[in-house]
């Protein structure tokens, strides 16, 4: 692998002094990008997921038009449901259908135990070529769904404002939810290592609906999963628990490498619950980004100044939205690289 030119994001995981922090933006392959947005006229969603040569291109767009600090692969963490035999499509602008759904505990037995790495080889592909395509420019993140947020949409068969089939699956059939939860974190923790070994420098785990369990039910359902994962994944394991902000003590007693933090809380909180004892990612909000560009600049400094510029890697609370200005994204990121 060629030796890094900018380990700053890798440096701030080990809690190694930087001159400022790294930055990048969850989701910043995505539709804010004009080139993004060709390529989608051309190719469906899970086409340009599947094609590692179109997942790579899409991966580099935003290292060579925005200059962030790190890439993130294109993909989705959706692909564990496949592999387990549930056809998944996604329709533009109305997310994800998965069938058939897990609704009974008979419903396990019709699953697929597949071989990770031949099952999912496109993404190793994608990651050695996009590998190749940065030339050591910045550090390559692999990423995988949380057990608990992939259970969700498998019980729930698509996205809902609140998974209550999903958590009524946990109290109708504990021990099932169990098994399921398990058999996604045996799936994932060979996939993360796979993508390690594959070319990516670091991972992150999306528990994208952790916020909607009840802190005892994520302690049950949820937590001992994360833990599992950032156990036994052979590298830096970012943790982003959405919304479980509650439970960020015990989510940095895991090990992570670092903890992403949503625009919810302040850093302040952030840094008091851990205890200085994790690197911090976030937690600019996203709608920020439609702010005229000088009051990004300003909140932006002033979110770095509230984290501190060591152990902390400057994002945002979510996602990117889809129609903010290229010029407001890249203030973001410039403003973060001029910090000191």
């Amino acid at each position: 692998m060629t030796p890094l030119k900018n380990d700053l994001l890798l440096r701030a995981l080990r809690g190694e002094p930087v001159p400022r922090p790294p930055v990048w933006m969850m989701r910043q392959a995505g539709r804010y990008l004009p080139q993004f947005r060709a390529l989608r006229e051309r190719y469906d969603f899970f086409t340009r997921v599947e094609t590692p040569e179109l997942a790579a291109e899409i991966t580099l767009q935003p290292i060579d038009l925005m200059g962030v600090d790190a890439a993130i692969i294109f993909s989705d963490i959706l692909v564990i449901p496949q592999a387990l035999g549930i056809t998944v499509t996604m329709d533009e602008g109305k997310g994800p259908r998965l069938s058939p759904v897990i609704r009974t505990p008979d419903d396990l037995a019709h699953l697929a135990m597949p071989d990770v790495a031949d099952r999912l080889s496109y993404v190793y592909q994608a990651l050695r070529l996009t590998q190749s395509g940065l030339a050591g420019r910045v550090p390559l993140i692999g990423f995988a769904g949380a057990p608990w947020t992939l259970l969700a949409y498998m019980v729930e068969g698509q996205g809902s404002k609140d998974y209550a089939r999903a958590k009524a699956f946990l109290y109708q059939y504990p021990e099932a939810a169990h098994r399921l939860l398990t058999t996604i974190t045996d799936l994932t923790v060979a996939y993360l290592n796979h993508q390690l070994r594959a070319g990516a420098d670091l991972v992150q785990v999306f528990d994208s609906w952790a916020g909607l369990l009840s802190p005892a039910d994520f302690a049950t359902y949820s937590l001992p999963y994360l833990a599992r994962l950032v156990a036994e994944v052979e590298g830096p394991v970012i943790l982003f628990a959405r919304g479980a902000w509650h439970s960020l003590p015990e989510l940095a007693a895991t090990g992570a490498s670092a903890l992403g933090v949503g625009s919810e809380l302040t850093p302040a909180f952030a840094r008091r619950q851990t205890e200085g004892s994790t690197t911090l990612q976030g937690n600019l909000d996203p709608a920020l980004l439609y702010a005229p560009i000088p009051t990004i600049v300003r909140e932006t400094r002033a979110m770095v100044e509230a984290f501190g510029a060591q152990r902390y890697i400057a994002n945002l609370g979510h996602g990117i939205l889809p129609d903010v200005p290229v010029d407001h994204a890249r203030a973001f990121i410039e403003t973060v690289q001029s910090y000191g």
